[in-house]
């Protein structure tokens, strides 16, 4: 095999990258909207609303569009989750709502919520008006730590009760994972930087960027400047291997290449290797794998210790990498990263299967597969959160996340936290809404006692 190694940017023309990071899922249009609306049962105890983790009341808004009435329809929807139209576009919606849904019974064939989510919720964010009113000035503010899905979700319903929020964020932007950790395709057209806007209009929430817990802001002092406190800053920590050649040129951290993808002016400008290879199982590990294929690579191997059942990334989305050209390798761990010249050339796995108790061993059979480019996506960690030294005001903790209770409060009374960051958390934008909702509703009650 040759040395060197063989990335380049620019391998595809200006309309196949226009073409392979447009919407993945067009729009419905009004008409496609009427028919597929027309297909819901409106049931009365309907197991898509159980099945949604922010509660929103399907069967209704869906017969609001069947009515034409599509400003009702994301009204319903918005009250329960303000970042409907983000999740119509990135939540799993087939193991779900749709997977819930009764039609399934019949004809295999649910009623496509998640398309229907989205042209109600699209219609509005593109109407002048603005669909919250913001009650009467409280005079309390409020802290929040970290512009993601939850700290944006916390302080929009924070806001909606006349209290004023102060959000941090660590980044140059607002959004968390939707302007910087999804695939380009799931929310093009800057559109998650449309949705904090649109989120802002409500009024009476300032975002300071570029500030970070434990850098420029501290807990002790958030907790002494503001009534209440939510974090919501998500994972900054990224899970290593521990094997040799990690550090080879070449090898890199797929949040980190998402994100600059996503960052990125000019997609021909990003260098992509002719043969990929990632390693993990979740939804990151599918977004570079696709991304890097509709990026020009030629071969890119996709390879996860278990079997597909066992992948965090569901069904719809490892069949989805496949049928854009994926390679998925099961039943395979890394051994070592090769590299000549000081950049990687090619990947060690050892074959893997269950033990008699059911836990996963190495066979010690072993195969190489040659890489230009490493993709390491085997998941995300907190990154150790800043307590004060010697202070009794400690957060308890449950393992490397903040352990909270129902309505999201931590062991500090005037301090709650959600999303990723929590120890109960689904690693999904629709948990990390819900998170900051329930939380905002029991700041409110605290604050009014």
């Amino acid at each position: 095999m040759g040395n060197q190694p063989d990335i380049a940017a620019g391998r595809l023309t200006d309309s196949d990258y226009a073409e392979n990071f447009s919407d993945v899922h067009p729009p419905l249009d009004r008409k496609a909207a009427l028919i597929e609306s027309s297909r819901c049962y409106f049931c009365y105890d309907a197991p898509c609303i159980e099945a949604c983790p922010t509660g929103i009341d399907i069967p209704s808004f869906i017969r609001k569009i069947s009515t034409d009435n599509v400003r009702g329809a994301a009204q319903d929807i918005l009250d329960e989750n303000i970042m409907g139209g983000a999740c119509a576009r990135v939540c799993p919606t087939e193991v779900l709502c749709q997977e819930a849904c009764v039609r399934n019974t019949q004809e295999h064939k649910p009623v496509q919520i998640g398309l229907l989510q989205r042209y109600a919720t699209d219609a509005v964010m593109d109407d002048a008006a603005h669909p919250f009113q913001r009650a009467e000035a409280t005079g309390r503010r409020v802290a929040i730590v970290g512009a993601g899905p939850a700290g944006l979700s916390c302080a929009h319903r924070l806001a909606m009760h006349g209290h004023d929020v102060v959000i941090f964020e660590a980044k140059a932007k607002a959004g968390g994972l939707n302007e910087y950790g999804i695939a380009a395709y799931k929310v093009p057209e800057d559109f998650a930087h449309r949705e904090v806007d649109f989120i802002l209009e409500i009024g009476g929430i300032e975002i300071r960027n570029d500030q970070a817990l434990g850098r420029d802001i501290s807990l002790a002092d958030l907790r002494r400047d503001y009534d209440a406190v939510f974090l919501g800053m998500g994972l900054g920590g990224v899970r290593a291997l521990g094997l040799e050649g990690e550090d080879l040129e070449g090898v890199h951290n797929a949040v980190d290449f998402i994100s600059d993808l996503r960052q990125s002016e000019n997609l021909a400008s990003l260098p992509v290797g002719r043969k990929v290879v990632v390693i993990g199982g979740g939804n990151t590990a599918i977004d570079i794998a696709v991304q890097t294929k509709r990026l020009g690579a030629e071969d890119v191997t996709l390879v996860y210790r278990r079997g597909p059942e066992a992948m965090s990334a569901t069904g719809h989305e490892q069949e989805f990498a496949q049928v854009n050209g994926v390679k998925i390798k099961h039943w395979a761990q890394p051994r070592e990263i090769r590299g000549a010249h000081g950049h990687v050339t090619d990947v060690v796995f050892e074959y893997t299967q269950l033990d008699g108790d059911g836990r996963l061993s190495g066979t010690g059979d072993a195969f190489s597969v040659p890489a230009d480019m490493v993709f390491k996506a085997i998941g995300q960690e907190m990154l150790p959160l800043p307590q004060a030294n010697g202070s009794s005001a400690l957060l308890e903790m449950d393992g490397a996340c903040i352990a909270v209770n129902d309505e999201r409060q931590t062991s500090l009374p005037d301090v709650w936290a959600g999303g990723d960051c929590v120890a109960a958390s689904e690693d999904l934008t629709v948990a990390a809404v819900q998170d900051g909702k329930l939380a905002a509703e029991s700041i409110n009650r605290f604050l009014r006692s």
